[in-house]
């Protein structure tokens, strides 16, 4: 069983439910240590003075922050410290809101709660009354010295917190585009093309589907380099600069859609039963060709369901 991160309880109006939160994910990627390739040695840091080049002890060196100026102002430790939020075992509910309300944007870590052996009654009844009215519950609480915002939500009958960035912490889009995107001219036919083209594309989200490619072609990598296998690197392809017409470039994305829609195996097995159907009901001449192949549709109706299934 994982290791809890932090323990204390959901407190809201005069409730208090015990908690234990538990991270729920998990983070996947590749380290390296950097390696002298002469002696195959890890390399080292040092703290050193940009003055003098001298290496500097820990006990003498500080916090600065640094001012528009160029100038440091410097910050102890125990100043800090003297400001840190008061520690407290509380995830405290301040109110409730719709899940719709909340962008994405805001999300930031995720965590499971997980309620004490004692505290399961009130922490079902918890999850249960916000899954009926489907709502989310906005929060704060004090981990490892620091104050977060966050969000619990009921989830497959537990509850999932994700903690949260602040309003001033996200950065203002409209200062990322050069210009007014309500002044850039769409023309209804690409619209429409465009249209035809998300819906093409649409289909249930299985994140499972989803695999970080790159993670795996490195530890792959690897692993061939541990075996002793010789790897000669790819020269990188050339990026070429092309001016791409738009319509065009809808038109063969919806066409290159439907085409692999149609090579889907459900697809093929749709457009087989239909083809099935229309024999059937062909008249006299179908019915012969029924009739002169029920022997030997017979011989084969045991294999008949494994093609079906492959």
């Amino acid at each position: 069983m994982p290791r809890a991160m932090w323990s204390g309880a959901i407190s809201f109006g005069l409730v208090n439910i015990p908690i234990k939160l538990f991270s729920a994910v998990s983070r996947k990627s590749v380290h390296f240590n950097q390696i002298d390739s002469r002696t195959g040695s890890r390399i080292q840091y040092r703290k050193v003075s940009a003055a003098d080049g001298e290496e500097v002890p820990s006990e003498q060196i500080t916090k600065g922050y640094q001012l528009s100026s160029g100038d440091y102002v410097l910050v102890g430790d125990d100043e800090l410290a003297s400001l840190d939020p008061v520690a407290s075992r509380s995830i405290d509910i301040e109110q409730f809101v719709d899940l719709d309300e909340i962008d994405p944007l805001y999300y930031d870590s995720a965590y499971y709660v997980a309620p004490d052996k004692a505290a399961r009654k009130p922490y079902a009844l918890l999850t249960r009354a916000m899954e009926e009215q489907n709502k989310v519950a906005i929060a704060r609480f004090v981990m490892r010295s620091k104050q977060y915002l966050a969000a619990l939500r009921p989830k497959d009958g537990v509850l999932v917190m994700s903690t949260m960035v602040y309003a001033d912490e996200l950065n203002d889009a409209t200062d990322l585009v050069d210009g007014d995107l309500d002044d850039a001219e769409v023309s209804d036919r690409e619209l429409k093309m465009a249209t035809q083209l998300v819906e093409s594309l649409t289909e249930p989200f299985e994140p499972e589907k989803f695999e970080d490619t790159y993670r795996n072609q490195v530890l792959d990598l690897i692993d061939r380099k541990a075996s002793g296998e010789e790897i000669v690197a790819a020269a990188a392809p050339v990026a070429e600069d092309k001016v791409v017409d738009l319509m065009a470039a809808l038109e063969a994305s919806v066409r290159d859609a439907k085409s692999a829609r149609g090579r889907h195996p459900t697809a093929k097995a749709a457009s087989a039963d239909g083809d099935s159907d229309e024999d059937e009901g062909s008249g006299s001449s179908g019915g012969a060709r029924k009739s002169r192949s029920t022997k030997k549709a017979s011989k084969t109706s045991k294999a008949a369901p494994k093609r079906k299934s492959a």
